[in-house]
């Protein structure tokens, strides 16, 4: 399936489209186009304001998508409230690692050739954070502890046809 969404990625867009590729569809493509941009290429649209994937309620993309997913990892849980912290201002702060995060992203961002490179490197970061996290919580972490994890919306075709 195709995903679009406006391009110069930052936190919020890279951890969607981890989230995109790791949990949702791992056969992802990704469009980027500028800013403001009407109409919108074919696909689903998120991270831009209107469209079904993006700030609600004063969330971050990552945090609604995980609600229209039903998404229930509390990894992913706590991934959604670093990722809100350091893309939606707060008036408290509560993750301490969500300035940090922010800040490699910026920098994956300006040390990228285009959006898709960013997108490509800032899956480490977020498969680092995740592994980091399961294992503060005593879970023992494997490659295969964050592989891919089909949802039930996600069924290959194979799969479908039974």
């Amino acid at each position: 399936m195709r995903w679009i969404t406006w391009e110069n990625v930052g936190v919020d867009r890279i951890a969607c489209a981890w989230l995109i590729r790791r949990f949702i569809d791992p056969r992802a493509e990704f469009a980027f186009v500028p800013v403001g941009q009407k109409p919108l290429p074919a696909g689903n649209a998120f991270d831009i304001p209107g469209s079904r994937y993006s700030h609600h309620r004063g969330h971050c993309t990552f945090y609604t998508m995980l609600r229209k997913f039903d998404l229930q990892d509390p990894i992913l849980q706590r991934i959604a409230r670093i990722v809100d912290e350091a893309d939606v201002v707060q008036e408290v702060t509560v993750e301490p690692t969500a300035p940090g995060l922010d800040l490699i992203c910026r920098g994956i961002r300006l040390t990228s050739p285009d959006d898709t490179a960013a997108i490509e490197r800032g899956r480490l970061i977020y498969d680092a954070l995740y592994a980091q996290l399961a294992s503060d919580t005593g879970l023992p972490i494997t490659p295969k502890a964050i592989a891919h994890k089909p949802s039930p919306r996600s069924k290959s075709k194979k799969e479908k046809k039974k």
